[in-house]
C-alpha cells in the first residue's frame, strides 16, 4: 500500500487514540529509518527509548525464529526454560533475589502497587495503603499506574482514580520527610524522570527516599522503564546514585521491541507472594525471554556501556555548542537526553522530518533525545547537524 491508503485506512479503523505524522515507516536499518517513499531518517527516538540495540540487528530475529520452531506459548502453568534463563541473568546483574515477569511498563508498575500493598498487610496489617510518587512522574496509564502519574489530562476523564495515592514534590526532601508516613505502603520514583522532562533525580533527595521508607518500612520502588537498561551508560540508572531500591521495574528495551516487562524484588518482597496472588497469561513467554536474553547480555556488557557513556557525553558537548536563544538548559545522563526550550517544542519536532531527523517530545517544551544505544559519534555529529537545520527552520 502506498502512504495515503495506510493512512485512510488508519482514519478508518483504527481508534484515533494517537496524533500522528503524515510518513509511513517501512524498514531500518542501525540509527536510521526509512519510509514508503525512499527517505532516510536519522532516529532519536528509538521507538521511545526501546530500540536499544537499533534496527535490522540479524541476531533478533535468528533468535525469535530459533526459538519459535520448538515452543511459542504455553502460559505460566508450565516451566519453560527461556524466561528462567533470563530472570537469573536479571538477578546476577542487578539488587535483585527474584524477578516477575509481565508485558509493559505500566504492567510491571501495576504488580509492583500490588506487591507493595501485600507486603505492607502481611507485616502491618491493615490501614498502610498509601503510594507516594512525584509531580512529574509518569508510570502508565493502566488503572493504578495512571494514578500515580499526576496529570491532569491524562487522569481526568477517568475519574474517580484509585484511591490512597498521595503526590508530593520532585527533588523536595523535606516534602517527603512530612509526606511519608507510616500509612504509606511504597514510594515510587523514576531516577531520572522520563516523560516528565528528563529530570534527574537529586542524589541527596534518593538518598534521603531511601532513609525515610526504612524509617517507616515503606517499599522505595524505582521506575527504570525509560531510564533503565544501559539508557545512561550504566545497566541501571540508580547505580550512579549509590541508592538500592527494594523494587525496580523495567520494560522498554527488555525484549529488543517486543513487549516485555519485569518487576526485580528482593528477598524480602517476595516471601509475601504467593501462587495465586498475582498472574498473567504472556509475561515471560519462551520468544520474548530468549530476545530478552541475548539483550541484556549485550546492554550489560562493559565495552557497551563505555560506549553509551563516551556517545553520550559527546552528544551533551555538541548540544552545548548551539547557539539558539530559545535553549533554555540541557540534561540527562548517557544517551537519554532532555533539551528544555523558553518556547513550545511541538512545532520543532514536527519540522525535524523535513530534515531527516526523528524527534519527541518529553512534555510542552522539552524535546527528548533517546537515540538507539548503537548511535556512534559520526552519526551523533550528523544529527546534531540536522537538529540545527531544524532550529533554523522553525525559528521563522
Amino acid at each position: 500500500m502506498d502512504a495515503q491508503t495506510v493512512i485512510q485506512w488508519e482514519h478508518a479503523y483504527v481508534l484515533g487514540t494517537y496524533v500522528r505524522p503524515p510518513v509511513v515507516f517501512t524498514h531500518g536499518k542501525g540509527v536510521w529509518l526509512y519510509d514508503s517513499e525512499g527517505n532516510a531518517y536519522l532516529d532519536l527516538v528509538a521507538g521511545i527509548a526501546v530500540n536499544a540495540l537499533g534496527y535490522g540487528n540479524e541476531d533478533i530475529p535468528r533468535i525469535m525464529a530459533d526459538q519459535a520452531r520448538k515452543l511459542i506459548h504455553v502460559s505460566n502453568l508450565y516451566h519453560t526454560e527461556p524466561h528462567v534463563r533470563l530472570a537469573r541473568l536479571l538477578c546476577e546483574h542487578s539488587f535483585a533475589d527474584k524477578v516477575f515477569f509481565c508485558n509493559s511498563g505500566a504492567e510491571a508498575n501495576e504488580a509492583a502497587i500490588k506487591f507493595s500493598r501485600k507486603y505492607a498487610r502481611t507485616h502491618h496489617g491493615e490501614g498502610k495503603t498509601t503510594i507516594v510518587a512525584f509531580e512529574g512522574a509518569f508510570h502508565g496509564r493502566t488503572f493504578g499506574a495512571l494514578a500515580i502519574t499526576p496529570r491532569p489530562h491524562y487522569q481526568d476523564p477517568y475519574r474517580p482514580l484509585m484511591p490512597h495515592v498521595r503526590i508530593l514534590p520532585f527533588n523536595d526532601i523535606a516534602a517527603a520527610r512530612e509526606g511519608i508516613t507510616e500509612d504509606v505502603a511504597a514510594v515510587f520514583v523514576e531516577p531520572i524522570q522520563g516523560e516528565g522532562g528528563i529530570r534527574p533525580a537529586e542524589e541527596a533527595f534518593l538518598h534521603a527516599l531511601r532513609e525515610i521508607t526504612q524509617e517507616v518500612d515503606a517499599l522505595l520502588v524505582f521506575d527504570e522503564v525509560q531510564c533503565g537498561l544501559a539508557r545512561t551508560g550504566t545497566l541501571w540508572a540508580h547505580e550512579q546514585y549509590g541508592v538500592t531500591p527494594d523494587i525496580l521495574t523495567v520494560a522498554k528495551p527488555l525484549a529488543g521491541g517486543l513487549p516485555m516487562g519485569a518487576v526485580l524484588v528482593t528477598d524480602k518482597v517476595a516471601q509475601v507472594m504467593e501462587p495465586g496472588d498475582h498472574a498473567t497469561t504472556f509475561g515471560g513467554g519462551a520468544v520474548v525471554s530468549a530476545v530478552g536474553e541475548y539483550v541484556v547480555s549485550r546492554l550489560s556488557d562493559k565495552d557497551f556501556l563505555d560506549h553509551v557513556r563516551e556517545v553520550g557525553e559527546h552528544l551533551m558537548a555538541r548540544l552545548r555548542d548551539i547557539e539558539d536563544p530559545r535553549i533554555v538548559d540541557i540534561r540527562g545522563r548517557g544517551l537519554m537526553v532532555g533539551i528544555e526550550m523558553s518556547v513550545d517544542v511541538r512545532p520543532v519536532v514536527q519540522a525535524s522530518l523535513d530534515h531527516g531527523l526523528v524527534l519527541v517530545n518529553a512534555g510542552p517544551n522539552v524535546i527528548r533525545m533517546v537515540p538507539p544505544l548503537i548511535i556512534s559519534k559520526e552519526e551523533v555529529d550528523e544529527a546534531v547537524d540536522r537538529f540545527v537545520q531544524t532550529l533554523k527552520a522553525s525559528a521563522g
